[in-house]
Protein backbone atom coordinates (compact mmCIF):
# COMPACT_ATOMS: atom_id res chain seq x y z
CA UNK A 1 0.00 0.00 0.00
CA UNK A 2 1.14 3.59 -0.42
CA UNK A 3 -0.05 7.31 -1.54
CA UNK A 4 -0.53 8.06 -4.83
CA UNK A 5 2.90 9.19 -6.19
CA UNK A 6 5.15 7.22 -3.64
CA UNK A 7 6.28 4.06 -5.99
CA UNK A 8 4.33 1.32 -5.04
CA UNK A 9 5.08 0.39 -9.08
CA UNK A 10 8.58 0.09 -8.62
CA UNK A 11 8.26 -1.66 -5.24
CA UNK A 12 5.86 -3.98 -6.84
CA UNK A 13 8.52 -4.66 -10.07
CA UNK A 14 11.48 -5.31 -7.74
CA UNK A 15 9.75 -7.23 -5.48
CA UNK A 16 8.68 -9.16 -8.64
CA UNK A 17 12.39 -9.03 -10.12
CA UNK A 18 12.93 -10.83 -6.88
CA UNK A 19 10.71 -13.64 -7.80
CA UNK A 20 7.34 -12.64 -5.76
CA UNK A 21 3.89 -13.27 -7.53
CA UNK A 22 1.91 -9.71 -7.91
CA UNK A 23 -1.41 -9.18 -8.25
CA UNK A 24 -2.27 -5.41 -8.89
CA UNK A 25 -5.20 -3.56 -7.74
CA UNK A 26 -4.44 -0.70 -9.72
CA UNK A 27 -4.18 -3.37 -12.98
CA UNK A 28 -7.73 -5.36 -12.07
CA UNK A 29 -9.33 -1.54 -11.29
CA UNK A 30 -8.84 -1.15 -14.80
CA UNK A 31 -10.03 -4.40 -15.75
CA UNK A 32 -13.52 -4.20 -14.20
CA UNK A 33 -14.43 -1.13 -16.08
CA UNK A 34 -14.04 -2.26 -19.98
CA UNK A 35 -16.33 -1.13 -22.29
CA UNK A 36 -20.00 -3.24 -21.78
CA UNK A 37 -19.07 -4.21 -18.06
CA UNK A 38 -20.97 -3.87 -15.49
CA UNK A 39 -19.38 -1.21 -13.51
CA UNK A 40 -18.91 0.68 -15.68
CA UNK A 41 -22.39 0.85 -16.48
CA UNK A 42 -23.12 1.74 -13.18
CA UNK A 43 -20.32 4.81 -13.26
CA UNK A 44 -21.88 6.01 -15.91
CA UNK A 45 -25.40 5.93 -14.41
CA UNK A 46 -24.01 7.49 -11.51
CA UNK A 47 -21.89 10.49 -12.75
CA UNK A 48 -23.01 10.85 -16.82
CA UNK A 49 -22.31 10.10 -20.01
CA UNK A 50 -19.26 11.96 -19.62
CA UNK A 51 -17.15 9.90 -18.24
CA UNK A 52 -17.03 7.69 -21.27
CA UNK A 53 -14.77 8.22 -24.00
CA UNK A 54 -16.47 8.13 -27.73
CA UNK A 55 -14.92 4.79 -28.11
CA UNK A 56 -16.98 3.45 -25.07
CA UNK A 57 -13.88 3.47 -22.66
CA UNK A 58 -13.83 5.32 -18.97
CA UNK A 59 -12.08 8.43 -19.24
CA UNK A 60 -10.86 8.56 -16.54
CA UNK A 61 -9.63 12.09 -15.99
CA UNK A 62 -13.36 12.68 -16.47
CA UNK A 63 -14.50 10.29 -13.55
CA UNK A 64 -11.99 11.55 -10.99
CA UNK A 65 -13.06 15.39 -11.77
CA UNK A 66 -16.90 14.56 -10.51
CA UNK A 67 -15.75 11.70 -8.17
CA UNK A 68 -13.31 13.43 -6.31
CA UNK A 69 -15.23 16.67 -5.92
CA UNK A 70 -16.70 16.14 -2.34
CA UNK A 71 -16.94 13.33 -0.02
CA UNK A 72 -20.17 11.60 -1.12
CA UNK A 73 -19.12 11.70 -4.94
CA UNK A 74 -15.69 9.61 -3.90
CA UNK A 75 -18.16 7.63 -1.72
CA UNK A 76 -20.47 6.63 -4.32
CA UNK A 77 -17.76 5.83 -6.81
CA UNK A 78 -16.10 3.40 -4.10
CA UNK A 79 -19.53 1.61 -3.50
CA UNK A 80 -19.42 0.80 -7.11
CA UNK A 81 -15.89 -0.12 -8.19
CA UNK A 82 -14.28 -1.72 -4.55
CA UNK A 83 -16.87 -4.56 -4.29
CA UNK A 84 -15.89 -5.24 -8.59
CA UNK A 85 -12.11 -4.70 -7.36
CA UNK A 86 -12.57 -7.25 -4.35
CA UNK A 87 -13.98 -9.89 -6.47
CA UNK A 88 -11.50 -10.14 -8.74
CA UNK A 89 -8.27 -9.54 -6.45
CA UNK A 90 -9.38 -12.57 -4.10
CA UNK A 91 -9.69 -15.11 -7.13
CA UNK A 92 -6.13 -13.65 -8.57
CA UNK A 93 -4.59 -14.09 -5.28
CA UNK A 94 -5.57 -17.17 -4.99
CA UNK A 95 -4.50 -18.29 -8.54
CA UNK A 96 -1.13 -16.75 -7.33
CA UNK A 97 -0.45 -19.23 -4.25
CA UNK A 98 -0.43 -21.51 -6.49
CA UNK A 99 2.10 -20.70 -8.25
CA UNK A 100 4.77 -18.65 -5.79
CA UNK A 101 5.89 -18.82 -2.39
CA UNK A 102 5.90 -14.72 -1.73
CA UNK A 103 2.61 -13.12 -3.49
CA UNK A 104 2.90 -9.69 -3.34
CA UNK A 105 -0.89 -7.58 -2.94
CA UNK A 106 -0.50 -3.98 -4.27
CA UNK A 107 -3.65 -2.42 -3.10
CA UNK A 108 -3.52 1.73 -2.89
CA UNK A 109 -6.18 1.95 -0.68
CA UNK A 110 -5.63 -0.76 1.78
CA UNK A 111 -7.95 -1.35 4.24
CA UNK A 112 -7.63 -3.44 7.70
CA UNK A 113 -10.03 -6.34 6.83
CA UNK A 114 -7.65 -7.25 3.58
CA UNK A 115 -5.51 -9.06 5.52
CA UNK A 116 -8.36 -11.59 6.49
CA UNK A 117 -9.78 -11.60 3.05
CA UNK A 118 -6.90 -12.02 1.32
CA UNK A 119 -4.96 -13.78 3.50
CA UNK A 120 -1.73 -11.62 3.69
CA UNK A 121 0.75 -12.02 6.57
CA UNK A 122 2.82 -8.82 6.50
CA UNK A 123 1.83 -5.50 5.35
CA UNK A 124 4.62 -3.28 3.37
CA UNK A 125 3.41 0.60 2.88
CA UNK A 126 5.36 2.68 0.47
CA UNK A 127 6.32 6.02 1.49
CA UNK A 128 7.66 9.12 0.69
CA UNK A 129 6.98 12.97 1.23
CA UNK A 130 3.50 14.05 0.36
CA UNK A 131 5.00 17.24 -1.66
CA UNK A 132 7.68 14.76 -3.43
CA UNK A 133 4.81 12.41 -4.59
CA UNK A 134 2.76 15.07 -5.92
CA UNK A 135 5.86 16.47 -8.07
CA UNK A 136 6.13 12.84 -9.34
CA UNK A 137 2.77 12.52 -10.19
CA UNK A 138 2.77 16.16 -12.07
CA UNK A 139 6.02 15.92 -13.67
CA UNK A 140 5.67 12.24 -14.36
CA UNK A 141 2.65 11.47 -15.31
CA UNK A 142 1.76 14.55 -16.68
CA UNK A 143 -1.09 15.09 -14.21
CA UNK A 144 -3.20 18.32 -13.09
CA UNK A 145 -1.83 19.48 -9.60
CA UNK A 146 -5.49 20.52 -8.86
CA UNK A 147 -6.16 16.93 -9.71
CA UNK A 148 -3.22 15.82 -7.64
CA UNK A 149 -4.27 17.44 -4.28
CA UNK A 150 -8.50 16.04 -4.76
CA UNK A 151 -6.97 12.55 -4.93
CA UNK A 152 -4.58 12.77 -2.17
CA UNK A 153 -7.27 14.43 -0.06
CA UNK A 154 -9.40 11.67 -0.56
CA UNK A 155 -7.13 8.77 0.45
CA UNK A 156 -5.64 7.98 4.14
CA UNK A 157 -3.30 10.02 5.66
CA UNK A 158 0.63 8.99 5.87
CA UNK A 159 0.19 8.23 9.18
CA UNK A 160 -3.12 5.93 9.03
CA UNK A 161 -0.93 4.52 6.02
CA UNK A 162 2.66 3.70 8.32
CA UNK A 163 0.09 2.45 11.10
CA UNK A 164 -1.74 -0.07 9.26
CA UNK A 165 1.98 -1.12 8.24
CA UNK A 166 4.34 -4.10 9.42
CA UNK A 167 6.67 -2.93 7.06
CA UNK A 168 7.65 0.70 5.48
CA UNK A 169 10.12 1.03 2.61
CA UNK A 170 10.87 4.53 2.43
CA UNK A 171 11.31 6.28 -1.25
CA UNK A 172 12.68 9.66 -0.55
CA UNK A 173 16.00 8.96 -2.19
CA UNK A 174 17.26 7.77 -5.29
CA UNK A 175 16.09 4.32 -7.26
CA UNK A 176 19.39 3.10 -6.29
CA UNK A 177 18.59 3.91 -2.78
CA UNK A 178 15.07 1.70 -3.09
CA UNK A 179 16.29 -1.39 -4.64
CA UNK A 180 18.51 -2.11 -1.66
CA UNK A 181 15.72 -1.33 0.81
CA UNK A 182 13.51 -3.68 -1.57
CA UNK A 183 16.52 -6.36 -1.48
CA UNK A 184 16.85 -6.31 2.98
CA UNK A 185 12.68 -6.28 2.29
CA UNK A 186 12.93 -9.52 0.21
CA UNK A 187 15.31 -10.89 2.56
CA UNK A 188 12.83 -10.56 5.37
CA UNK A 189 9.75 -12.03 3.53
CA UNK A 190 11.45 -15.25 2.36
CA UNK A 191 12.73 -16.15 5.79
CA UNK A 192 8.96 -15.16 7.29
Amino acid sequence: MGGIGCGKSSVTALLAAHGAAVVDADVIAREVVTPGSPALARLVASFGDEIVTPAGELDRSALATRAFADPGSTMRMNEILHPAIGVELVRQVRAARERARVVVVAIPLFRPEHRAQLGIDTVVCVDCREELAASRLVTERGMDPEDVALRMAAQPTRAERRAMADEVVENDGTFDELAKAVAALWARLEVA
